[in-house]
C-alpha cells in the first residue's frame, strides 16, 4: 500500500507524486466537552477512527495523503465548559485556507475537509471558496454522519435531537476508544428543544440556525440517549462511515478539474 499519510513523504517523494490526480484530506475536528461521560477528544477521536477505517477501502491506484489532524477547532458553543477549548472562526478560516494554500504549493489541486464537529461546517465552506478563487483547487467539506446512511441503525428523533454526545457518538467511542467513556454517568440527556411543541423546523442543529450554547439544550453539555449506546452500533456506524468516506474520496479523484475550473467570459 502506497503512503498515505502526509507525515510519512520526504519532500523529493512529494514532488515524484502523480499530483494531478491526488487527493489531500485534512481531518478538521474539535477539543471541546461532552458530557459528563466521554473524554473531550471526542471529535478528534471520531474523524481519525473514520478516516483510518476508510483508508482500508480506498484503491492503491487512488492517491490519498491525509494532512495532520486539525484538533482544536471552532467550539464557542462549548466555552462554558472546563476543558473547551477553541479558536474563533476567523482563526479556523485562515489556518485552514492557509494549510490548503501548501497543499497548492505541492502541485495538489483536490482537497476534502472531512469534518467531525457540527459547530464549523460553514467555516469550511468559506475556506473551500477562497482555495478555489486563490488557487483554482477542487475543495469540498462534508461532516462524515451527514454522508453515511443511519436511518436504520439510530432511531428518528434521536437522530434529530441527539446531537451532542448522544447515542451515536457515545456508541462509536465504545468501539474506538472505550477507556474514553465513563460508564456509570451514561444516561437520556433529553434536549430541551424537543419539548417545544408544536415546532416542525425551529430546533437546535436543524435547517433554521440561531445561536445557542450547549448549556441551552442540556445542563449537563451532553444531548441525546447515550444510555443506548452499544459496542456494536458504534462499530456499525463506524463501518458505514468508511465506506461513505471512501466512496466521496473516489469521487474527487475522478473529477476532471481542468474542465470543471473555468473561468468566466470575457467581452
Amino acid at each position: 500500500m502506497p503512503a498515505r499519510f502526509w507525515h510519512d513523504l520526504a519532500w523529493p517523494e512529494f514532488a515524484a507524486l502523480d499530483a494531478a490526480r491526488a487527493v489531500a484530506l485534512l481531518p478538521i475536528a474539535a477539543t471541546e466537552q461532552h458530557g459528563p461521560h466521554l473524554t473531550v477528544s471526542v471529535d478528534t477521536t471520531i474523524n481519525e477512527g473514520v478516516v483510518r477505517a476508510a483508508m482500508a477501502l480506498i484503491p492503491d491506484e487512488v492517491t490519498l495523503l491525509v494532512l495532520p489532524t486539525q484538533a482544536i477547532g471552532v467550539s464557542v458553543e462549548h466555552g462554558r465548559f472546563p476543558g473547551s477549548l477553541t479558536v474563533s472562526p476567523e482563526t479556523a478560516i485562515a489556518a485552514w485556507t492557509e494549510i490548503g494554500a501548501s497543499v497548492a504549493r505541492a502541485g495538489i489541486r483536490r482537497l476534502l475537509l472531512l469534518n467531525s464537529h457540527g459547530g464549523q461546517p460553514q467555516a469550511a465552506e468559506i475556506v473551500c471558496r477562497r482555495l478555489r478563487i486563490a488557487h483554482r483547487m477542487f475543495a469540498a467539506t462534508a461532516m462524515w454522519d451527514r454522508i453515511t446512511p443511519l436511518a436504520d441503525l439510530i432511531a428518528a428523533d434521536e437522530r434529530r435531537f441527539g446531537i451532542h454526545a448522544g447515542q451515536m457518538e457515545t456508541a462509536l467511542m465504545l468501539a474506538l476508544a472505550p477507556e474514553r467513556v465513563r460508564a456509570e454517568k451514561l444516561r437520556d440527556f433529553a434536549n430541551a428543544t424537543a419539548g417545544w411543541d408544536g415546532n416542525a423546523q425551529l430546533r437546535a442543529g436543524g435547517a433554521v440556525a440561531f445561536g445557542w450554547q450547549a448549556q441551552d439544550l442540556n445542563p449537563s453539555g451532553a444531548v441525546g440517549n447515550a444510555a443506548a449506546a452499544t459496542v456494536g452500533l458504534g462499530a456499525a456506524v463506524l463501518a458505514r462511515a468508511a465506506e461513505a468516506v471512501a466512496r466521496l474520496v473516489g469521487e474527487i479523484a475522478a473529477v476532471d478539474v481542468e474542465t470543471w475550473l473555468t473561468e468566466a467570459p470575457r467581452d
